[in-house]
């Protein structure tokens, strides 16, 4: 058996056994994987330290408490005050902390490394102050905090998410969420006129960033989120999982009217559920009673 076997039989090996995997979908196999990760393995510390760390995090706990840091003082500041976890979101990025050096609406306008590389300058800052504490022979605190960062709706298609995904994790990214609205018209999620992709180009987004993940050697945590609580439309009616909910009406730019609203979102959260460690759906204030009803048919 030759190293490449090895290496496909080791895989394959991990996910039929590492309960890490129990009930993850991927649409492809081992050999995939070993063929794009080239003979020299890159090691990712950062990103698998905070994805294990994520992952134990939830499992341990009712609930993983972050709040959002877009510098990396403020994520330090966090980490030494308790919070477990910290959240880097697109719309503080979009708004403070791009390198397009702009303030943007949430809109996804901002340059697609803006994200990857405030995950770097957080993790940068948590190091710093790590290296500080064991320079002073005190280890009271643990700042490697896994940090969980948005990649809005993948800023294009399959492709761009699997680069995206890889920049995330090469930054450090414990975890990375995607969303499944059209990433060239994407809105803030609590504004009006999102469009949907067909869920299964959603599903693609999703698979191509757990490979991006399962080719850097990282159990990054994956979440799905989606928009379809509130968006009307969709951008084509091929999908037959968005069939019931398209009305055959159509706009000026070709998208088609869909019905909004809890169905639509539990539909798509069950076809997301196999590909992701989580699945959000996104709602403009909070519901409980809407949260509970999605949970539990999802």
């Amino acid at each position: 058996m030759d190293q490449r076997e090895k290496q496909i039989a080791a895989l394959e090996n991990d996910w039929a056994q590492d309960a890490r995997w129990k009930g993850v979908k991927r649409g492809y196999g081992a050999g995939d994987v070993v063929r794009l990760r080239g003979s020299v393995a890159i090691e990712h510390t950062l990103a698998k330290r905070g994805a294990e760390k994520l992952w134990r995090l939830m499992h341990e706990r009712p609930f993983v408490n972050s709040l959002g840091a877009l510098t990396g003082n403020q994520a330090v500041q966090q980490v030494k005050a308790g919070v477990p976890a910290i959240y880097l979101s697109g719309w503080q990025v979009a708004a403070d902390a791009n390198d397009s050096l702009q303030m943007y609406p949430d809109q996804s306008l901002y340059a697609v490394s803006s994200v990857p590389t405030v995950v770097k300058r957080i993790n940068n800052a948590l190091a710093r102050a790590d290296q500080i504490q064991w320079m002073e022979g005190t280890a009271e605190v643990d700042f490697y905090a896994p940090i969980v960062a948005d990649a809005e709706a993948g800023f294009g298609g399959v492709l761009n998410a699997y680069e995206l995904m890889r920049a995330m994790i090469d930054a450090g990214a414990a975890g990375v969420h995607f969303e499944d609205q059209l990433a060239s018209v994407k809105k803030c999620g609590h504004m009006g006129g999102k469009v949907l992709v067909p869920t299964q180009e959603a599903v693609q987004k999703l698979v191509a960033a757990r490979l991006a993940a399962d080719v850097a050697g990282v159990p990054t945590v994956l979440l799905a989120r989606t928009d379809a609580e509130a968006a009307t439309l969709v951008t084509s009616d091929v999908d037959e999982n968005d069939k019931p909910f398209i009305t055959g009406e159509r706009t000026a730019e070709g998208f088609y009217r869909v019905r909004n609203g809890l169905d639509q979102a539990i539909s798509r959260g069950v076809a997301y559920a196999a590909y992701a460690d989580m699945v959000w759906c996104e709602t403009g204030k909070p519901d409980l009673d809407f949260a509970r009803k999605f949970a539990e048919a999802v």
